[in-house]
């Protein structure tokens, strides 16, 4: 009776060679489409296989390009699933003696590819004035400067505030206004010397030797909590009319994260994808 378990293992193998196939051809159908889980609101028909660990789950869903036609929008509309992804972030350099300040390109090095603002709701008041109310409105970046500096930042869009001066979207249209960038850290959080707002020590290097008076000296050592202003402009480049969705880009200034006011804020020029539907 020694031969059933071989039996048994035999089997196994040739099931597993049979099932290989019709698993490859799933795998192949899922993949051929893939690229449609960020149309529009197809989005939500994605499968966690055709997404995990390709860093797609950071795109902006997108509509066809050169799309046209126009959503009317007026008082008591909604925009939502408002969806901004940044592409390239600029940074301020100081100036040279050849050279003035000027914006550099940089390279985002944040991990997991969490720099995507989403899911952005609120609501449509006036001609075309759209005011933010929630959603995943802000994310921690951090760039690599040409200098090697690394420069973290809240990428905001907490209570933006844009208008079209227009009653409804269509290709062309422009929404200008601010947001405003919270802190980077938090009033709890602690420097490498344990300092912090309400918590940790005050001071954490000597006042003695330094006189006592230091002005750099103390705004390393007493924090505050900032908040920054941004400017931000959405421009749209396609609409569905019938799906009620547009897309488009944006290009957005802010200051970068200042350690809760020991260093000078950082001007950033940060621009990349639009995406968002009214409803």
């Amino acid at each position: 009776m020694l031969f059933r378990p071989l039996l048994a293992l035999v089997l196994a193998f040739c099931l597993t060679f049979v099932a290989a196939p019709s698993s490859v051809s799933a795998a192949i159908t899922d993949g051929a489409g893939d690229s449609d889980f960020v149309v529009g609101n197809e989005r939500s028909n994605a499968r966690f296989g055709n997404i995990v660990n390709t860093g797609r789950a950071n795109d902006c869903p997108t509509i066809a390009a050169g799309s046209s036609g126009s959503i009317s929008i007026g008082s008591g509309d909604t925009l939502s699933d408002i969806c901004l992804q940044p592409t390239e972030v600029l940074v301020k350099v100081a100036p040279t003696k050849r050279k003035k300040a000027d914006f550099a390109k940089t390279k985002i090095i944040s991990p997991s590819n969490n720099t995507t603002i989403e899911q952005v709701f609120g609501d449509i008041s006036g001609s075309g004035a759209f005011a933010e109310k929630g959603g995943i409105d802000f994310q921690l970046i951090t760039v690599l400067a040409p200098n090697g500096e690394e420069v973290p930042f809240v990428f905001s869009a907490k209570d933006m505030q844009v208008d079209s001066n227009s009653s409804s979207i269509s290709v062309g249209t422009e929404f200008k206004g601010t947001t405003r960038t919270p802190s980077y850290r938090t009033s709890n959080f602690l420097d490498p010397k344990s300092r912090a707002l309400t918590t940790g020590v005050d001071y954490a290097q000597g006042l003695v030797a330094l006189g006592g008076d230091d002005k750099e000296l103390q705004t390393e050592n007493v924090k505050r909590y900032i908040d920054g202003k941004g400017q931000i402009t959405l421009s749209v480049d396609s609409v569905d009319a019938g799906s009620n969705e547009f897309a488009g880009t944006f290009v957005a200034l802010q200051t970068a994260d200042t350690d809760m006011g020991s260093k000078e804020a950082r001007d950033l020029k940060i621009s990349g994808v639009l995406y968002g539907r009214k409803g």
